[in-house]
């Protein structure tokens, strides 16, 4: 592992932020203001097949973004399995974020003024154009999200990272709402009362293009993937086996159906709210003040969710958020031309989304555990591709209903707020707010009714999994074979400094009886625990409570801070190593910091087993009692021949 200095570091998870700021900008162009540029300004009012045409457009973004979620897998497999002087990431960020930002401008024109002279051919480079950027944004999206790992082994700067990202992600998909009227105006001929005109958004198109390349080759620049063993791909991700797993895991099914209609129904009412700032108030340039209330709003709702779910749960913050959603939803629906009324409905809408995120994201990660302890294999690549799934599904079904609902309420090329009727605004209310309300409403109450996976079952789960670690090791080899090539006995050191405690007289009865194994306990004085012997990352938790290790020689040891600590689900530890990673004795594992145990009303005793000793010639410990420090020796270990 290459050591990099702090300059470095800051470098890297600045370069990783601006990329997500880049990356997001790009998405929410595509996903929101893309249609509305082929709905109002892509056709000549006066043409009699616009209607068709934009039917036909919109259909055809429907259907290709289905078909690209059935190449997403394909797209994963061939990421993993790229070998360059960059990195397995880096050439598809770069490669994905050019194609996929050159088509971008392209799309953002009439292509010479294909579209009016010949429909058909317009349709035909229309259709192949989407496509190859589709896969090419996906090649970056799917290379961007999974480098994160790749950046980093220390957990720490990995959720440093990721909080970076997340703050630029945030702020990149709301900067578009914020800058796009502006430059509309500025670079249209005619402004059309804030709409613009199609240089406007040709100008509009090129400068995120612009953005989200330029950040495309700063991550490529900035950041540096370290390579390791540890980071070869064994898993390869199908299509077929995404809907195994979800076959077979029932919480994952159901919070996937929940989610799926959940980000469609939102999907839609946020797309649809430029729309409405442009043709219901008439006033689009006010769009902008919005955007920037979300940006702010949504890196404050991200910094929140940890106090809130450990106040409340994150099953109550899930209620609460719907709750808030509901409100705002009604509120919109009957705030009428009235400015502080519609934002104040908006912001409301706003504010749950990244809580609601976070708590199925959560949820989704906790899945992984259930389905492992269910069926004693741990889909975690498979788990995990199936959010990114639900959200492209749920902007492919954004992208349909925007169109019909823009070509029903009358709101294409040269319409203004006065040429709505009110029949055309009741369709459009009942498309923006009524549709979304109604999925938003049967995703709640799947979730009510099916999903039950909660903090508590997930601690029981993790719980559980701690008793069986052993027996599910990723590895056709039993530790006995390993002992028959490596013959040398594993000295065994203390992995934590503080005072040695009988096992049998620690208030853990899993630990006291000996059913985990047998071995020791240690009151700690330090809040660090270190490898006893060289060899193998064997297990991980989510919690970071405990580790599992196997030695060079199979020697297998559990290594678990504190009694009751996975109800703290991770608060006040942190894990240096991953699970594969081959370790040096005396390396540094994890870390924990005592006086949030203690706030928790917990036991910090680190209770050390080694889970097959009945495999062992001998277990007798050097010394039973007294102050140790880590490092010093204490069991010397061999498996019988």
């Amino acid at each position: 592992m290459v050591n990099e200095s702090k300059s470095q570091k800051i470098i890297s998870r600045l370069s990783y932020s601006f990329g997500a700021f880049g990356h997001d900008a790009f998405y929410s162009t595509l996903s929101t203001y893309f249609i509305m540029f082929v709905t109002a300004h892509l056709f000549d009012k006066s043409d009699s097949a616009q209607s068709k045409m934009i039917y036909t457009i919109t259909m055809i973004i429907f259907i290709l973004r289905f078909v690209e979620l059935a190449i997403d897998p394909l797209i994963g497999n061939a990421i993993d399995n790229t070998r360059s002087r960059w990195g397995h990431f880096k050439p598809w960020i770069i490669a994905g974020g050019t194609v996929g930002s050159v088509v971008l401008a392209i799309l953002f024109t009439n292509m010479g003024g294909l579209n009016t002279k010949n429909p058909l051919m317009y349709l035909i480079v229309f259709a192949v154009l989407y496509i190859t950027m589709d896969i090419f944004y996906s090649f970056k999206d799917v290379g961007f999200w999974s480098m994160i790992p790749a950046i980093s082994f220390d957990s720490v700067e990995r959720e440093k990272t990721a909080t970076y990202a997340r703050v630029g992600s945030t702020i990149g998909a709301n900067i578009v709402g914020i800058v796009i009227t502006p430059i509309l105006v500025f670079f249209s001929v005619n402004p059309n009362h804030g709409q613009g005109d199609a240089r406007g958004w040709f100008a509009f198109g090129l400068i995120i293009a612009l953005l989200s390349w330029i950040s495309a080759i700063v991550v490529g620049m900035g950041t540096k993937e370290n390579d390791s063993e540890l980071r070869e791909n064994v898993d390869k991700t199908t299509f077929k086996g995404v809907f195994k797993v979800l076959a077979r895991n029932d919480q994952l099914m159901w919070l996937s159906l929940t989610y799926g209609l959940y980000t469609s129904g939102i999907a839609i009412t946020n797309a649809l709210e430029f729309y409405y700032f442009t043709y219901i108030l008439g006033k689009p340039g006010q769009f902008s003040l919005l955007a920037t209330l979300n940006a702010v709003i949504g890196v404050i709702a991200v910094l929140l969710f940890p106090p809130l779910a450990q106040k409340f749960s994150r099953r109550k913050v899930f209620f609460i958020s719907i709750a808030i959603m509901l409100v705002s939803l009604v509120c919109f629906t009957f705030a009428g031309q009235s400015l502080p009324f519609v934002l104040f409905s908006a912001v409301l809408f706003y504010i749950p989304q990244p809580l609601i995120f976070l708590v199925v994201l959560m949820i989704l990660s906790d899945s992984v555990e259930y389905g492992q302890l269910k069926f004693g294999h741990r889909d975690e690549s498979l788990t995990l591709s199936v959010r990114p799934l639900l959200d492209k599904m749920g902007g492919a079904i954004s992208n349909g209903v925007v169109g019909v609902a823009a070509v029903l309420a009358g709101m294409t090329t040269g319409a203004t707020a006065g040429d709505i009727t009110t029949h055309g605004q009741m369709i459009f209310k009942l498309f923006m707010f009524g549709i979304p309300t109604l999925m938003v409403l049967a995703g709640t109450f799947i979730f009510f009714k099916k999903v039950t996976l909660d903090e508590k079952q997930h601690a029981e789960i993790v719980d559980e999994l701690e008793k069986t670690w052993h027996e599910h090791l990723d590895t056709d080899e039993n530790p006995a074979d390993i002992a028959a090539d490596e013959r040398h006995d594993t000295v065994y050191q203390v992995p934590v400094t503080g005072t040695l405690v009988p096992l049998d007289q620690v208030s853990e009865a899993t630990f006291a009886s000996g059913e985990m194994g047998k071995g020791f306990a240690i009151k700690p004085t330090d809040g660090e625990v270190r490898a006893p012997f060289a060899g193998t990352v064997a297990a991980t938790f989510p919690t970071r409570h405990a580790i599992g290790l196997r030695s060079d020689n199979g020697v297998l040891t559990l290594i678990h801070i504190g009694v009751g600590t996975v109800k703290m689900q991770g608060t006040g530890f942190v894990q240096y190593v991953e699970k594969g990673e081959h370790v040096a004795a005396g390396q540094k594992l994890l870390e924990f910091w005592a006086p949030a145990i203690e706030q928790a009303g917990l036991d910090d005793t680190v209770m050390v087993v080694i889970s097959n000793a009945d495999e062992l010639a001998d277990f007798t410990l050097e010394r039973t009692q007294g102050e140790v420090t880590h490092g010093d020796e204490i069991l010397k270990l061999s498996l019988k021949s």
